[in-house]
């Protein structure tokens, strides 16, 4: 009997061969052909799965997505049971590029960053998504911080999240340039985060959260974090 062809399992196998070329020399002179031999199949089946080069950007950011978003998970599991803290804490630290995972997603995500400047209507359609949905996680768990004692209460919870993002993506970006390394970078964001959160952890009125969750927040949250 012929091999059952896998679609969705080719779709991605050239979506990733993108991704590799994003995170290795940029976009902007990225072909449909120069992706077929990254992949190592032919242009043909690449303009079968993909009709046009928008349509395969699109894709490969969704599947690009889905990479960081594991990574997420996968720093958030690392501190122990999910809180707010840890949540925002997970979240920022996977987003740094501090070991080669996260040097090819954050060169990956630059070049896709870079071809928005000479064809911003990508950008436009696109490119907002994924750091929206991080932003909103952010601002989400800072508040919850908040309710719980275990954050300064003065701050603006959009604004302070936000601004964590835009930290987060400058300091990457500078570790990119060679400015300083993925270990100056991330002491640099746990200097911003300690003075956002309480250095005890202990809730106002000094009951410290325990159990299989911490503050309200159940311990399946890392795998929902960001869905």
């Amino acid at each position: 009997m012929p091999k059952r062809v896998d679609h969705e399992e080719r779709r991605r196998h050239i979506g990733e061969a993108l991704l590799r070329i994003a995170s290795e020399r940029g976009l902007q002179s990225a072909t449909m052909r120069e992706v077929a031999a990254e992949a190592g199949v032919s242009l043909r089946l690449v303009q079968y799965y993909f009709t046009s080069k928008e349509e395969l950007l699109v894709a490969s950011l969704a599947y690009l997505a889905e990479q960081l978003t594991a990574r997420v998970r996968e720093f958030i599991r690392a501190l122990g049971d999910p809180t707010p803290r840890t949540i925002v804490v997970g979240t920022l630290t996977a987003v740094l590029p501090t070991d080669a995972e996260g040097l090819r997603l954050t060169r990956a995500y630059t070049g896709f960053y870079t071809l928005v400047f000479s064809e911003p209507e990508l950008g436009e359609k696109h490119g907002p998504t994924y750091p929206d949905r991080i932003e909103r996680l952010i601002t989400t768990h800072l508040r919850a911080a908040q309710e719980a004692g275990l954050a300064d209460p003065t701050l603006h919870p959009e604004i302070t999240a936000a601004g964590l993002l835009a930290l987060v993506n400058g300091l990457g970006s500078s570790v990119l340039g060679g400015q300083r390394d993925g270990a100056a970078a991330l002491e640099i964001l746990t200097y911003h985060l300690d003075r956002i959160f309480t250095p005890s952890g202990v809730p106002a009125g000094g009951v410290p959260a325990g159990g299989g969750s911490a503050d309200g927040v159940p311990s399946s949250t890392a795998d929902r974090a960001i869905d």
